[in-house]
């Protein structure tokens, strides 16, 4: 599986020459966040944009990308020319890609320890914020929203990775 960049608009590019059409992908999704038309970001978008290009990263990916591309006098920012080859090899690597259907739901499984198809919202919710890389109340507000059933307050995780696949 690898990162989905998505097709965007044609930019101006003037100093940066994307070497092929994955490079260009990139180069459009960072262009989309240079609010400045410097070329550079700040590096609080640098999670978005990966994301926004299809990769899965956490947040030690993301505080890796920063370290390996923001320049040192930059006062928070990312440009494009150390973004783009630095991106480029993550994905063309297949580095932050999301998990395959048949790992989640092999996850769900272990967590569904008596195998009734669905685990509680509140285990659920205690484990993705205290457990590991804990989710952001945005995350965990998404997750919920789409994989809760409102009616039993449990998540038929068959169904949830169903809905992903579709949405994805």
């Amino acid at each position: 599986l690898h990162c989905d960049v998505l097709k965007m608009a044609d930019f101006e590019y003037s100093d940066i020459n994307p070497a092929n059409e994955l490079e260009k992908r990139i180069a459009d999704a960072f262009l989309i966040f240079d609010h400045h038309g410097n070329k550079t970001v700040d590096v609080r978008e640098i999670g978005t944009i990966l994301r926004f290009l299809g990769c899965v990263p956490t947040e030690a990916d993301v505080n890796e990308v920063i370290s390996a591309t923001e320049f040192e006098d930059s006062n928070g920012t990312v440009h494009l020319s150390k973004f783009l080859p630095y991106v480029s090899q993550l994905v063309a690597e297949h580095k932050m890609e999301p998990a395959p259907p048949e790992k989640l739901l092999k996850a769900f499984r272990v967590l569904d320890q008596e195998g009734k198809g669905f685990v509680d919202k509140e285990y659920m919710t205690k484990l993705i914020t205290e457990e590991g890389e804990p989710f952001t109340v945005e995350e965990l507000e998404e997750m919920m929203a789409v994989a809760v059933d409102m009616a039993t307050d449990k998540i038929a995780y068959e169904l949830y990775l169903n809905q992903l696949l579709v949405d994805f």
